[in-house]
């Protein structure tokens, strides 16, 4: 074959190479622009709800107080010794800072985005809370209540990573997250040990522990879920439920400390 028609055919290749990519990436945009809305609303009338506890089993873990002698404001904001808050217990092993959800998005379902913004305060050289939860697009507003300068640093894996820094007395910081994302770590590049998480959630079905160990998920449609709680040292457990037309159903976490060392 002449090289004049081999080299004709090349082009003719191509550029169908190129028409057949484009219109590839066309259908591939088109479909994702016509992508399913959920069209589907939670009828309170038939809404039923999961509630129960969460408990450790055992004596929790003891970790070294905090070391905060670079930051004499810090040291003057916390007089007694302060220790890290990964596991915290109540009475008869209640467990807090323990996320309790619904496992998956619900993506066939439309829910309203809370009004409300959710707060993380820096408070004592600490963020409090330790764990905070909100929904996707929910304002995540930031506030500084001491006397230092502070930053705020999530790492998030699918949302976008910032790092911003708030003097004392600044005004909050509003933010937003627009994607499902559990488990956020959140670090102060100021104070090393200033620790947290934030979990985004696209539903409303997510409760956090206090010391009473206690959740409440409300407003379920009627059907089958996995149960899933999240603690910081333990890992995950889930359970699965059934829920009926306006029924309750009380289920219990236990996570297991560790034997003592020696034992």
């Amino acid at each position: 074959m002449k090289p004049a028609i081999v080299a004709g055919l090349a082009c003719v290749l191509a550029v169908g190479l190129s028409v057949i990519g484009c219109s590839s990436k066309s259908t591939q945009t088109e479909t994702a622009q016509q992508a399913p809305q959920p069209t589907l609303t939670v009828d309170p009338a038939t809404a039923g709800s999961v509630t129960g506890t969460v408990k450790l089993d055992g004596e929790p873990p003891k970790f070294k107080a905090l070391n905060m002698s670079a930051e004499p404001t810090c040291v003057g904001d916390n007089p007694e010794p302060v220790y890290p808050p990964i596991v915290v217990t109540g009475t008869h092993g209640a467990l807090a800072n323990v996320v309790v959800y619904v496992k998956g998005n619900m993506d066939e379902y439309k829910f309203d985005t809370p009004t409300a913004p959710a707060v993380l305060d820096q408070k004592n050289c600490m963020y409090e809370p330790h764990v905070l939860a909100l929904m996707v697009n929910q304002d995540f507003q930031v506030i500084n209540s001491d006397a230092t300068l502070h930053n705020i640093h999530p790492l998030p894996r699918e949302n976008q990573e910032w790092n911003q820094s708030q003097p004392a007395g600044a005004p909050p910081i509003n933010r937003k997250f627009t994607i499902p994302e559990l488990a956020i770590r959140v670090n102060c590049n100021v104070h090393p040990w200033m620790r947290g998480y934030l979990f985004v959630f696209r539903h409303p079905f997510f409760a956090v522990t206090t010391k009473n160990g206690e959740f409440t998920l409300t407003g379920l449609p009627p059907g089958n879920y996995t149960i899933e709680a999240w603690q910081e040292h333990y890992g995950v457990q889930d359970q699965v439920v059934t829920i009926g037309p306006k029924e309750t159903k009380k289920i219990a976490f236990t996570y297991h400390a560790a034997p003592p060392s020696g034992s």
